[in-house]
């Protein structure tokens, strides 16, 4: 008896197994089938698209698209000169002639010079002779002051720089 439900429990399990592997197969199967039905819509409505955008630009020209973009660049130029024209300042008053306010101007500008020179104090004249060839500076002395020189100008152009990121900021 014992015997018998041993072989017993071996065709359960292999009963089991089979029905295990059944299953799996038509699980397999019905995936298969739910895919095939999803590219089937996915390609059937990219049909659709295609035609609906078919039919949409069967209407439409390229040359036609062309002359439309130059339209409407022709006109936003014709808004540009427009609102540049309202927003400059008018004219009203000035009577005044360009080259004539300059001359004026420079005229002010040299008398303020000349003023300012007439006060300038120059040094006197050294009495001793200059020597008749003058010395050359050392080349490292040169170096250093050209490296000195390329320092100063960079830390200039440093500074110069976070004016203008702080400006703009």
């Amino acid at each position: 008896a014992a015997l018998q439900a041993l072989k017993r429990k071996k065709r359960y399990e292999k009963q089991l197994s089979q029905i295990d592997g059944t299953l799996s197969t038509i699980e397999f199967q019905r995936e298969a089938l739910e895919n095939s039905h999803t590219n089937t819509e996915v390609l059937k409505n990219m049909g659709y698209a295609a035609q609906a955008m078919k039919k949409v630009h069967e209407n439409m020209d390229l040359n036609k698209i062309d002359d439309l973009m130059q339209d409407i660049t022709e006109q936003q130029d014709v808004a540009q000169e427009i609102s540049d024209a309202i927003s400059n300042r008018a004219a009203f008053g000035d009577e005044f002639d360009e080259d004539e306010l300059m001359a004026e101007l420079e005229e002010l500008e040299q008398e303020e010079l000349n003023k300012g020179m007439r006060d300038v104090r120059l040094p006197s004249v050294p009495s001793t002779s200059l020597p008749s060839r003058p010395g050359k500076l050392p080349a490292r002395r040169f170096t250093f002051l050209m490296i000195k020189l390329c320092c100063k100008k960079r830390a200039e152009d440093e500074d110069e720089m976070k004016k203008l990121a702080a400006w703009a900021s």
